[in-house]
């Protein structure tokens, strides 16, 4: 389930420009441009860690850490979007279709539940994935930018493979949570919901969408904490330093 997909050290490219054809197909200015894209990235993501963490420690509550970091916040995971059109075009040889999931499904979290339900913006939840998506995000645009100039730290390598381990089940926890507290108001709301009669004869619950969500986590979890370590084990782990993603 893409949502869950996003708390983690993410796969999808930014950048992640592998050897061989397709990488001798990319230009000196798409390569440019990419690294421009990771820089500007990797900056907003850290503001919004700076913002979140100044604000901690002056009021020493996470309450109110939303609406300190909304802006930026928004700003930069919406406009992680390009990076489906980076994989769709050819300038970073990722899935487009897994790409799309990973990105919509934050964007998703953050617009229609979040942003859309203001009683949920100062549960301990959305701090607690906003955290995660932080540092997974500071560290996997810094991975791609400095790969993409060749100066890749061994130390980076091992932080964006290593702190999933803890970032991947906090970020999901905040996730579930989120969308956990969000569910009584959306009920009583009727948020999004479309009831029949109308004119177009459909009907949406977007309170049994939520449940749906959540329940999509069950399956699709395990899976994928499973392949981030078995990436860690082929990328550190002695089978290959030097092929990534």
């Amino acid at each position: 389930m893409p949502i869950v997909r996003s708390s983690m050290a993410s796969e999808r490219g930014s950048g992640d420009l592998n050897k061989g054809t397709k990488s001798r197909q990319v230009s000196g200015l798409a390569t440019a441009y990419l690294v421009i894209y990771n820089v500007v990235l990797c900056a907003g993501w850290t503001a919004v860690g700076v913002m979140g963490v100044r604000h901690y420690l002056q009021t020493k509550s996470h309450i109110g850490i939303y609406d300190t970091v909304e802006i930026p916040l928004k700003v930069f995971q919406t406009g992680a979007i390009l990076e489906v059109f980076h994989c769709a075009i050819g300038i970073v040889p990722s899935s487009v279709v897994l790409t799309a999931f990973q990105v919509f499904s934050r964007v998703m979290l953050l617009w229609p539940i979040t942003h859309a339900i203001p009683q949920v913006q100062n549960e301990i939840s959305v701090p607690l994935y906003i955290a995660a998506w932080t540092v997974t995000e500071v560290m996997r645009y810094a991975f791609y930018t400095l790969g993409l100039l060749n100066r890749l730290p061994y130390v980076l390598t091992w932080c964006r493979y290593t702190l999933f381990i803890v970032l991947y089940p906090l970020g999901v926890t905040g996730e579930l949570l989120t969308i956990y507290a969000a569910l009584p108001h959306v009920k009583e709301s009727g948020l999004f919901s479309v009831t029949l009669p109308n004119d177009l004869n459909i009907s949406f619950d977007y309170y049994s969408f939520l449940i749906v969500l959540m329940l999509l986590y069950i399956p699709i979890f395990p899976r994928l904490y499973s392949h981030m370590i078995r990436q860690r084990k082929k990328v550190i782990g002695g089978v290959s330093s030097k092929k990534i993603d």
